[in-house]
């Protein structure tokens, strides 16, 4: 592990000097000098964990804009962000939108901190292989004031998690060490306002309201899991994804998991491993705060595997505009046009969020 873990490292420096590289020969508006540069929230400081902590709280705090009409559980500007990714799931997952939707989404939120509620700080991830040993010790999830939050209340006993994907067989996956309410750290009181929509529970159910964007309030819950980051989420895992695919529709694929496999990949392994409500929730899971790294992380591998062949990967895509092309529908091309509705700004092109130093985009990961 600890060589696939040095590997990854080299990865991402061969990604950084890449980027740096582009940005000299490029006439954009993106320079060195004004480079942000994302983080595993491991490097953050006390005080730099602390201010980003507070910016989610104060977003939690604000008002929503997304009308009433349209999402009846919306009560904050945090809920806006999770109503879009309710409305939007079977149009941004296993799709050809899939990466670029959510780079935007991430960046947009990170926007909404800044420019709503003073946050000045860099964008965090969740290096996952750095917790595929325990998820309780780490400092994403320990429970901590420096915290994401940690696990829920034990419940014994729980049953086994079914994952099903489409008409395939489920998978049959372990619950964790927690199960309950979260009480410890700076989400202890948040409230998750909408949902379930889509919620693997134990023992095998599938958990749903018949409009998920109705006001639903209850509390957060984490089932932290670690054999299931320790299966997806390792160092190794994460190097084979990069190195073992070369093409686009390959590389999605596995980062999602192949149904039918048993296979998670890396983006249902860190969600399924966070666990609890609505943690492994496919449409409400941004109602987690701890979605905002691991999408980080999704982001950071996608750009490290870009680099290893910008010619042919910086503006590739492949797949069509619907969840496993059901029902049948166009191929998302970079002509294509993703909203991310109330959230946060307006339609933008798929063709103008392939490159991180691109568009709307002036950033690397170390």
């Amino acid at each position: 592990m600890a060589v696939a873990s040095s590997q990854l490292d080299q990865l991402a420096q061969h990604a950084l000097d890449v980027t740096k590289i582009m940005i000299d020969h490029s006439q954009g508006n993106c320079t060195l000098e004004s480079l942000q540069v994302r983080r595993d929230w491991r490097a953050f400081s006390t005080s730099q964990k602390k201010a980003y902590l507070e910016s989610v709280l104060c977003l939690q705090a604000l008002p929503a804009r997304t009308p009433l009409d349209l999402a009846p559980g919306v009560r904050s500007r945090y809920d806006d962000f999770v109503a879009t990714h309710i409305n939007q799931t079977l149009m941004i997952h296993r799709t050809g939108t899939f990466l670029g939707w959510h780079r935007y989404f991430i960046h947009e939120f990170h926007a909404a901190l800044r420019d709503e509620c003073g946050y000045i700080g860099d964008y965090p991830y969740w290096d996952w292989g750095a917790d595929a040993s325990s998820m309780e010790k780490s400092e994403v999830f320990d429970g901590s004031d420096t915290s994401l939050s940690g696990n829920g209340v034990f419940i014994p006993n729980q049953l086994d998690i079914k994952v099903l994907t489409g008409n395939y067989t489920p998978s049959v996956f372990p619950t964790g060490s927690g199960g309950g309410c979260v009480t410890s750290g700076p989400f202890k009181n948040y409230v998750v306002n909408m949902g379930p929509s889509f919620l693997s529970t134990p023992g095998g159910n599938v958990t749903g309201m018949s409009n998920p964007l109705d006001y639903n309030p209850r509390c957060f819950t984490r089932d932290l899991t670690t054999s299931i980051l320790q299966q997806f989420n390792n160092y190794t895992s994460i190097v084979h994804l990069i190195l073992n695919n070369h093409n686009v529709w390959d590389f999605q694929t596995d980062l999602q998991g192949l149904p039918g496999t048993g296979l998670l990949g890396v983006h249902g392994g860190g969600h399924y491993a966070m666990g609890g409500d609505p943690g492994r929730d496919a449409d409400v899971s941004p109602g987690d705060p701890g979605f905002w790294h691991h999408h980080g992380m999704i982001d950071r591998v996608w750009w490290i595997w870009q680099s290893l062949d910008l010619r042919t990967r910086q503006y590739a895509i492949s797949g069509t505009g619907t969840f496993l092309n059901q029902p049948a529908s166009p191929n998302t091309t970079l002509e294509t046009v993703i909203d991310i509705g109330h959230a946060n700004s307006g339609p933008i092109a798929m063709g103008d969020l392939m490159s991180t130093i691109e568009g709307p985009f002036c950033y690397v990961y170390i």
